[in-house]
């Protein structure tokens, strides 16, 4: 007789024997998945009790064996799998909690209210295709954050082999539009100053009273090429302006979720945004000169908090920016345009690489893409090296 195939997971008839002993051996071959067919025995005083036992190891092994389990289908809906890959970023705990509350934001917006009544059956590549073609029409932007969300939650349908294959992947590629990043002149970086001044004084009100921390904020800003919330997240054991070579340690940042009070996250954005950054003296003066209103002397305290020694939010310093930017007479400015001014800085006078190291990014090819200005100017001496080459001879 011919035995019976097993599928992955599952085992053959059961056979008895009786050992030396007089009890009972139950044993059956269990198909792993690896694929190898494997020999499982148990043993009991009765053929019942044998068999009670057999079937245990054998749950026990399945349960070892057997992927993720899921009561996803191809027919769920996309609903459902949007839950089930939110429940799972949750489980897995490798994005911070400000991620996850963004991706979801993302999907939520931007996918589910076209997808949210089709079944995964339904969505192939030209669902896919369609909707991030309509979303590039109006914001390249989110037409990538909705490719990002899909691609991440279509991936995990097929790890989990509910799917086969990710309809992602046959997508268009996106384009990016030509974009050049915004950066502020010396005669801006001056206007702002001379702003910020004015305002903090008092001369030309605008807005809530200023209580003092904006300069200095600017002025870390443009001397560090901190992102906002890392310069917010400095304590006073990252700083030392007493050395000969005044320096800030950019260790963590100020993260703000829906319905929580701002906190400090102990890590930035990203391992390599871990860095230590020797800072210009103007910078350093602006961080002797905070740390004296200081009251708290905790090497733990905030460089800048409220009055109660809490994360400042990022709303409201973005906020009091607006009002000194339109002093300035500068408009459409965020914060990140500092970010971006040190880099085109630091990339004219020296190279790529070292904007990169600063701004604390994995690859200059970010660096280059998103933070540096292009220098339209070509380098004259080109002027004399082709004078050389094909100047008339007299």
């Amino acid at each position: 007789m011919s035995r019976p195939r097993l599928d992955i997971g599952t085992f053959g008839a059961f056979t008895y024997q009786t050992t030396p002993s007089g009890d009972v051996r139950a044993r059956t071959y269990f198909r792993d998945w690896d694929g190898s067919r494997r020999l499982v025995q148990a043993t009991g005083n009765t053929k019942a009790t044998a068999e009670r036992s057999l079937r245990r190891s054998l749950t026990i092994r399945a349960q070892r064996r057997t992927p993720v389990d899921t009561t996803l289908t191809p027919d769920s809906s996309f609903t459902d799998l949007v839950k089930y890959w939110l429940e799972d970023m949750e489980l897995e705990d490798r994005l911070s909690p400000l991620s996850r509350e963004k991706y979801a934001s993302q999907m939520r917006q931007l996918v589910v209210p076209v997808f949210g009544n089709l079944t995964l059956r339904e969505i192939g590549v030209a669902r896919c295709d369609t909707l991030l073609k309509q979303l590039s029409r109006l914001s390249y932007s989110r037409a990538r954050q909705a490719k990002v969300v899909l691609r991440q939650a279509f991936g995990l349908a097929v790890r989990h082999e509910v799917l086969a294959r990710n309809p992602v992947d046959g997508v268009a590629r996106l384009h990016r539009p030509p974009h050049t990043p915004d950066v502020f002149t010396a005669d801006e970086v001056r206007a702002i100053r001379l702003a910020v001044k004015l305002w903090e004084g008092g001369i030309v009100p605008s807005g809530p009273k200023p209580d003092g921390q904006l300069s200095a904020i600017i002025e870390v800003m443009l001397g560090s090429s901190a992102r906002i919330g890392e310069v917010l997240a400095l304590r006073r054991m990252d700083v030392d302006v007493t050395g000969p070579r005044p320096s800030v340690y950019i260790r963590g940042t100020i993260t703000t979720l829906s319905g929580v009070p701002p906190y400090r996250q102990d890590h930035p954005k990203t391992a390599k945004s871990r860095r230590m950054v020797t800072v210009p003296s103007f910078t350093a003066d602006a961080i002797r000169l905070r740390l004296a209103k200081v009251a708290n002397v905790s090497p733990e305290a905030l460089v800048f908090c409220t009055r109660n020694g809490t994360p400042l939010t990022m709303h409201n310093v973005r906020r009091q920016l607006r009002h000194v930017m339109e002093l300035a007479g500068i408009e459409g400015v965020t914060p990140h345009k500092f970010r971006r001014t040190v880099a085109t800085a630091i990339n004219n006078s020296a190279d790529v690489e070292l904007a990169a190291e600063l701004l604390g990014h994995t690859s200059s090819k970010i660096t280059i893409q998103h933070y540096i200005q292009r220098n339209e100017m070509v380098n004259p001496v080109t002027a004399d090296l082709l004078d050389a080459a094909f100047a008339p001879k007299h």
